[in-house]
């Protein structure tokens, strides 16, 4: 494991952060078996820093809980986020932050975010309700040691917010198909020269890992067959100086191997100029097969129609980067269109806005969610999805009417 230096602190953090948004899950529920193994393998291979928020349902208790059965807290860096959102008065800074401690079962926090503060607008509301003496107070307690935000907005908005206090860190999105996105790299090299930066969506989502075009990832094998694509997006992330670590959302024990393994050599300036050639050829094809750059964070959801907002668009994307027959195999069971009528397709929506309002990434979703429907709902689609459940309705009364005579004595 490589580490890098937080020159505001002086802590040595691992290259590879931990994020806690996607913990493993069996039937939406955290399968704390497989969190746990994941957990103590990641600080085993010399992971030290964990990411996790207040809205990742069950993700803190979680996280508390295996660093606590383990006796492993002082081992590890806890990051975790404030959920501004929640706030409307100053009274709900300790309301929410004392039950984060509960749920970490810690009394501190060494890295504290204000989670995806867009704007300086909203700063100031928070000074307003008196967070500045809050945190201050905070810190003097040692219950906060490093304060810092994490960001989903405009680059002329980010340089307002690096002015905006004395922060001791931040997190931006930052990859290599998003180089002038957010904040972008001009974004990354100025907060650099005042504090750390922790890059999120390393990969996009997974989209660099496991959803680059064919065309895309034969380039990638052929440039170099031992490295994965998910490889080669974390080595373009590490290859810049001005980045602290990285996080990414391991859920299985191969993704964390690979990343352990990709870490040892993760040094700044470390590829060549063939390398940074090849992805130019993979970010051109990629540009030409995504549509929608949906990251799957599900911040929109639930929708109160029942839409499954980021699965539609990756069924979408998947209908151009891979091929029509594929994304509409994903699209019919991401839209539950065989089994509903009533839910789970972009026919239903009805343009209220609640998902744009949470969506960090600023996506025109109501606009993209018709333009999924008119390419993956045809003037067929309606007529042959009928016929599709008349057929699964008659075989499912079929093997019904059997298995009763069966059982008949």
């Amino acid at each position: 494991m490589q580490f890098r230096v937080d020159k505001k602190s002086g802590n040595k953090l691992s290259v590879l952060g931990f994020g806690c948004m996607r913990f493993p899950k069996n039937l939406g529920i955290i399968d704390m078996q497989k969190t746990e193994s994941l957990i103590m393998d990641a600080i085993h291979g010399g992971v030290n820093y964990f990411d996790t928020g207040y809205i990742y349902a069950g993700s803190e208790e979680a996280l508390g809980a295996v660093l606590e059965k383990n006796q492993v807290r002082q081992w590890v860096f806890i990051a975790t986020k404030l959920p501004h959102v929640m706030v409307s008065e100053g009274a709900d800074f300790d309301r929410l932050f004392n039950k984060q401690l509960e749920r970490l079962r810690t009394d501190y926090i060494d890295y504290y975010l204000i989670h995806n503060l867009t704007d300086t607008e909203r700063w100031e509301q928070l000074k307003d309700w008196g967070i500045e003496a809050w945190i201050a107070e905070k810190k003097q307690a040692k219950q906060i040691k490093r304060l810092g935000f994490s960001f989903h907005g405009s680059q002329t908005e980010f340089f307002k917010l690096l002015d905006a206090y004395p922060w001791e860190f931040c997190q931006i999105q930052y990859n290599y198909a998003g180089k002038n996105f957010q904040a972008g790299y001009a974004g990354l090299k100025k907060a650099a020269e005042q504090m750390p930066v922790m890059i999120m969506e390393p990969l996009l989502g997974g989209k660099l890992a496991t959803s680059l075009p064919r065309g895309a990832v034969e380039i990638l094998q052929t440039a170099n067959p031992d490295l994965s694509p998910a490889a080669w997006g974390l080595r373009w992330v590490w290859d810049h100086r001005e980045v602290t670590l990285l996080l990414s959302g391991m859920n299985e024990k191969s993704q964390l191997a690979e990343n352990l393994r990709t870490a040892d050599t993760a040094l700044p300036q470390m590829l060549a100029p063939a390398e940074h050639e090849t992805y130019k050829q993979v970010l051109n094809l990629f540009n030409a097969a995504y549509k929608v750059r949906c990251t799957g964070c599900n911040y929109c959801m639930p929708c109160p129609r029942g839409i499954n907002i980021p699965s539609c668009f990756a069924a979408y994307n998947t209908s151009f980067a891979i091929g029509y027959i594929s994304g509409m195999l994903q699209y019919l069971t991401s839209t539950a269109a065989l089994v509903s009528k009533k839910t789970g397709g972009p026919r239903h929506c009805v343009k209220c806005g609640a998902c744009e309002q949470k969506c960090p990434q600023h996506l025109p979703i109501i606009k993209t969610l018709e333009a999924v429907r008119k390419r993956m709902e045809p003037f067929w689609f309606k007529w042959a999805i009928a016929g599709i459940r008349t057929f699964l309705r008659r075989n499912k009364k079929v093997k019904q009417e059997r298995k009763k005579r069966k059982e008949k004595p």
